[in-house]
């Protein structure tokens, strides 16, 4: 092998699935959070609009750990950041395809719920049955157990799942909110 990755044609019909199924998510918490008194924090949106193509009224800042991204906040969401940022700064964190890169995706939520007030919401989205992609490194796949042991002092946690054709039990994607 000459080290080109080959990318099969169920790669690419899964991502545009995720892709739509990301955006679909987004649109529908713009349509219940887009007001000038809601503060949202868009974690990690890469080459993506993230949020701000479907916000146009509420405050948003981003948070990369890149710090080629051109974020407003540059740190690692698996880390304790209130020397950058207060507890409690936002009503809805919307955090998408990137707990399957973290490192350590418990911290991750963790910091997740520092961020966000009281009843705040988050917004995720993680792929299950899909290849190992970028930026890396790619290490984890969740269940919706997984899913729910990691968001588990959250309330009101609802996670939903793209399903993958004939294949039981084998997901595509999942979304999640839940409320704090």
């Amino acid at each position: 092998m000459d080290g080109k990755i080959i990318v099969n044609q169920l790669d690419i019909d899964n991502l545009k699935l995720i892709r739509e199924n990301v955006r679909a998510l987004i649109r529908d918490c713009s349509l219940m959070f887009d007001k000038p008194c809601i503060k949202i924090l868009d974690i990690a949106p890469q080459d993506h609009k993230g949020a701000s193509e479907f916000f146009r009224n509420a405050s948003i800042k981003t948070l990369d750990i890149n710090p080629d991204s051109r974020a407003d906040i540059i740190a690692d969401i698996c880390e304790d950041n209130s020397n950058l940022i207060d507890s409690g700064q936002f009503d809805l964190i919307i955090c998408t395809e990137v707990l399957e890169h973290t490192l350590n995706p418990f911290s991750a939520v963790k910091e997740i719920y520092r961020l966000l007030r009281k009843d705040g919401i988050v917004v995720v989205s993680t792929p299950f049955n899909f290849r190992i992609h970028g930026p890396l490194p790619d290490c984890w796949r969740f269940t919706e157990y997984g899913l729910r042991e990691l968001f588990k002092d959250f309330k009101e946690i609802n996670i939903s799942q793209l399903k993958t054709q004939e294949r039981e039990l084998m997901p595509i994607h999942y979304t999640l909110t839940a409320k704090k």
